[in-house]
């Protein structure tokens, strides 16, 4: 379950509207697969798992190439025989119980014939639920609860932005807590970044920030579109020769309020002090990047506590998740 946790990190956020879930399959004492669901309309956890683990006992090379999750629920169930008759596959969350984007993964699991399930979570989502009952009135034995605290530190964003909203602040800094001297992060922290962008209703910054920084903030570096941006500023007036004012298809809000925060289900905030300050009381998590170098900056002025869930390591720096307080 651990194994399986970790794989899911990697997308954490990136499978948005949905959450991040990850599933490893065992079978006599033998890890097969880690995988995780990473992103929404792609095969889930489970789906995935059982993709990598029929490739690994069959060497079929044809499943490698299958990406739509039905034709990967029919040509396992349809190919894969007895091969997961005793094992056991272990989930981060409750396997889903109806169609939406995908097909059940109740449905495969009791398909392959798995012989025991492990889940971490129940699924919150009440369209989602019953595939707990529904396997073990099939037969199979289910097992929940293993690693749940991990687990719900995992799903925590998926469960805030289905309740109303989900806010992210990301900062990138020096070791030493320096935030300015132009660009801090490796291109890989500014990727994952972009990634996030991509997948947003809304990001918010501060106007001095767009004045000194004159920034673009889109997801270029993905491929990605734009996030609609919400720029906080007493002053209404800006040069409009600041990049960010020249992508296409977003919309820009210059508001002297944070109200329009509370109308996006996922919102992710950048900026330095004056953010920090004036959103302290909205952000449910924090992301930092903290890069391998000392700034002859000022550091925050600014006393904040927040709670580590995760860290990694990401080319030369180093990615924390936190929650708020």
């Amino acid at each position: 379950m651990q194994a399986a946790i970790e794989e899911a990190w990697k997308y954490q956020l990136l499978t948005y509207p949905n959450p991040a879930v990850g599933a490893a399959i065992v079978k006599n004492g033998r890890l097969l697969s880690i995988e995780a669901h990473k992103a929404a309309g792609k095969p889930h956890a489970e789906v995935e798992a059982a993709k990598e683990a029929y490739y690994l006992l069959t060497g079929d090379e044809k499943i490698r190439s299958i990406e739509d999750p039905l034709h990967l629920h029919n040509y396992l169930t349809t190919h894969a025989g007895e091969l997961f008759v005793d094992a056991t596959i272990y989930i981060t969350l409750e396997p889903c119980f109806h169609y939406g984007k995908t097909p059940p993964c109740t449905f495969l699991i009791r398909d392959l014939r798995f012989k025991r399930v492990v889940v971490a979570l129940p699924d919150p989502n009440p369209k989602a639920t019953g595939g707990i009952d529904y396997l073990r009135q099939h037969g199979i034995q289910v097992d929940v609860g293993v690693c749940k605290e991990e687990a719900r530190d995992l799903l925590e964003p998926f469960v805030k932005w289905s309740q109303g909203r989900f806010v992210l602040f990301k900062l990138a800094q020096h070791l030493n807590g320096g935030i300015t001297g132009g660009t801090i992060s490796s291109l890989a922290s500014r990727e994952f970044v972009h990634k996030i962008r991509s997948k947003i209703d809304l990001l918010a910054i501060g106007g001095a920030t767009v004045r000194i920084d004159r920034p673009r903030l889109d997801a270029r570096l993905v491929g990605g579109p734009a996030p609609d941006l919400l720029i906080y500023s007493k002053e209404q007036k800006f040069n409009k020769k600041i990049p960010l004012f020249s992508v296409k298809d977003r919309k820009i809000y210059i508001e002297d309020s944070l109200e329009k925060i509370m109308k996006h289900k996922f919102v992710m905030i950048e900026g330095g002090e004056g953010m920090l300050k004036a959103t302290r009381g909205i952000v449910d998590w924090y992301l930092w990047f903290v890069a391998p170098t000392l700034s002859k900056e000022e550091n925050y002025k600014i006393e904040k506590k927040v709670t580590f869930l995760k860290s990694v390591k990401i080319d030369k720096d180093i990615m924390i998740w936190s929650r708020n307080g």
